[in-house]
């Protein structure tokens, strides 16, 4: 065929497929989300769609891997609402806080996966912290391993958002 018939665009390189996404869980596990988390990812995945729109024609390969992300995620998601009070359980979604021995307090949030925010303590179902405040009783002591030594931490307080 002569070149005259071609469009300029056939002569482009093909972009890089997408590379797949491996999930962030575990084989098997749930991705659980709060209401609130999975209302920010849905605003951001109808963003990130506009960005995406017709009119826009430039490629960008690292915004459609982020929608690619946040589709799977909303598509998979076991959203869980908070349980009534009164708190006294440490739950997906609670924000626990604890006191240590030398009577420091710290408070982190569980989370789902993609929700994960340490700036914020913020911190996922599936991390060693979360997995040891789980199901803990406000006013039970729990033992946890830090990088500078295992502490005991006292459940001081449980809210939900």
């Amino acid at each position: 065929m002569s070149k005259a018939f071609t469009r300029e665009d056939d002569d482009a390189p093909e972009p890089p497929p997408l590379p797949s996404l491996r999930s962030l869980l575990p084989p098997g596990a749930k991705n659980y989300l709060t209401p609130a988390g999975a209302r920010r990812l849905q605003v951001e995945l109808d963003q990130l769609l506009q960005q995406r729109a017709p009119e826009n024609k430039s490629p960008n390969h690292a915004l459609d891997q982020r929608v690619l992300r946040l589709q799977q995620s909303l598509a998979t998601a076991v959203i869980t609402p908070a349980p009534p009070p009164p708190w006294e359980q440490v739950r997906f979604g609670a924000t626990v806080t604890v006191r240590n021995a030398a009577g420091e307090e710290s408070r982190y949030r569980i989370v789902g996966v993609d929700e994960t925010d340490l700036d914020r303590d913020w911190v996922s179902w599936l991390s060693p912290i979360a997995k040891a405040l789980l199901n803990a009783r406000l006013g039970e002591k729990v033992r946890f391993k830090f990088p500078s030594g295992e502490e005991q931490l006292e459940i001081v307080a449980i809210t939900f958002d």
